[in-house]
């Protein structure tokens, strides 16, 4: 055989993309991103595991297993997507949270915040900041390696994924809400429906 035979038939094994096995229909860049996006979420439930030893308040300790449980299935659901490319033998869960949604608004006067200067300081408010960064960071990730993927089952993942950390983002950040470790200011009355009015719907475009 002859070297351009050779090349050739080389070429066609590669290019033939419906010939390839699934666990190797992933791009350059979905990899990269994926790396990048499962390995936050390592370093994430890592955090999670150091900063439960300082967690004083039992239902933010609840909190913090009930997350750690699910972000657990949910990295093993993306470590076998990845591997296999296939449809994943335990699909992505839903995430509920058992709290109430309702937000304290206004502010009121609090002490000035600083770095704690020993790990004696570290408290329930500075694990919730942490807990907070970990669930943003993944939730960025995720969405940018969903953007990125070329295999289906693991964009989908990816992507249905995102929802699921952002309620636990949402639960934490009530959390903090009702202990007031984060206060949310309002516009005044006026000011606010000026924004909330702001937009109008287009007309006539109802389905039909």
């Amino acid at each position: 055989m002859n070297m351009n035979n050779m090349n050739q038939q080389q070429n066609q094994g590669l290019t033939g993309t419906s010939q390839m096995p699934a666990n190797i229909s992933h791009g350059g860049h979905e990899l990269f991103d994926a790396h990048e996006a499962i390995g936050g979420l390592v370093g994430g439930m890592e955090q999670y595991m150091i900063y439960e030893q300082y967690v004083q308040d039992p239902q933010l300790k609840t909190m913090m297993q009930q997350h750690k449980t699910f972000l657990t299935q949910l990295y093993n659901t993306l470590v076998e997507t990845l591997k296999t490319g296939n449809e994943p033998s335990v699909k992505t869960q839903t995430y509920n949270m058992t709290t109430s949604n309702d937000v304290l608004y206004g502010m009121t006067p609090s002490q000035p915040k600083k770095p704690a200067q020993s790990v004696n300081e570290i408290n329930d408010e500075c694990v919730t900041g942490f807990m907070m960064g970990c669930l943003k960071s993944s939730a960025s990730a995720f969405t940018m390696a969903a953007l990125e993927t070329t295999n289906p089952v693991l964009r989908r993942v990816f992507a249905d994924s995102v929802p699921n950390i952002i309620e636990m983002a949402y639960e934490v950040f009530l959390y903090q809400n009702r202990n007031q470790y984060y206060q949310v200011p309002q516009l005044k009355q006026e000011d606010m429906q000026h924004y909330i009015n702001s937009f109008a719907p287009i007309q006539g475009t109802q389905p039909h």
